[in-house]
Order: structure tokens, then sequence, then C-alpha cells
């Protein structure tokens, strides 16, 4: 099981450890089918942080998952304003090396309740059809509710929460 999760705001210099992830293939095995891997080269940090973390407008949310007896980083929760669907989209990445201990469903919780106490009554994910973390989804109460080509479209009412 995984160990205690806290939600941590990266400085500017920690986004390293994003920049990790979206570049390890195991990590980004879920996003095979739009491509995989990310570059996403240090000159971008500086508007992608002032955008996600100095200015989010109420719109957008992001945190890294942090072990708290350790200090190290397990992976990255964040959800945004999708004006295009008109919904509230979730992102929950887990860094590959430390899969399998339930940080993703600790991670999920986490995300549901930042965005419930930042007034979201509801939050989607649109997830590719072979994606496991369906299952986890489903588990923490989403419903799926449109099949889309490539992805499965989930919903959770957050109106429930605490």
């Amino acid at each position: 099981m995984c160990v205690k999760l806290e939600l941590y705001t990266p400085t500017l210099e920690e986004l390293w450890f994003r920049q990790r992830m979206l570049a390890d293939p195991a990590t980004m095995a879920y996003n095979r089918a739009w491509g995989g891997i990310i570059p996403w080269p240090r000159e971008a940090w500086s508007d992608w942080y002032d955008w996600w973390i100095v200015h989010p407008a109420g719109k957008r949310f992001y945190r890294y998952l942090r072990d708290q007896e350790s200090g190290d980083f397990v992976g990255e929760i964040a959800y945004h304003w999708d004006d295009q669907e008109g919904f509230c989209q979730a992102d929950v990445i887990v860094y590959a090396p430390c899969r399998g201990r339930g940080c993703g469903r600790a991670g999920l919780r986490l995300l549901c309740r930042a965005a419930r106490e930042n007034g979201f009554d509801a939050i989607y994910d649109d997830i590719a059809r072979d994606n496991p973390a369906i299952r986890l989804f489903l588990s923490e109460g989403f419903e799926i509710v449109a099949e889309r080509d490539m992805t499965r479209l989930l919903k959770k009412d957050l109106t429930a929460l605490p």
C-alpha cells in the first residue's frame, strides 16, 4: 500500500520531476495513442508555471503528490476548466516506479477533494479505452457517461464529498 501522501506545490526549479515523468516511456504508456512521451524543455517551464501555479484564475489546479515521510515526489494531480467541453477535467499521473502501491487511488481522492473545496460540483476524465486506470476511477465513484472513438468519458459527482 502507498505511504501517506500530501499535496505539494512545486517550485519552478522542482519541475525537473514533471519533466522526468513526461519523458519516461513507462510512466507515459497510457498516452501511447497520442504519441507517448512528451518533450518538455526547460525553456517552457516558466510560462507553464505562471499559467498553472502563479495565476490559475480559479480554473486550474496543479500539485505534486509527495510521500510525507521521505519527501519523495511520486506523481502529480491537476484539474482545469475545459471551455470547449464545459467541465472540469482531471489529471492524475503516478511515476511508474511508484505504481502498484495505492498512490493513484490516494491521488485521485486528493484531487477530488481539492476540486470540491475549490467550488466544483463534478469532475471528469477522458481516459483511453485500453487504460487500466479506468477500473480505479470506477472504484472511486466515477461513472462512464460517454463512449467516444478512442476514450471513455468518466464523471464523478463531488457534491456528496465532505
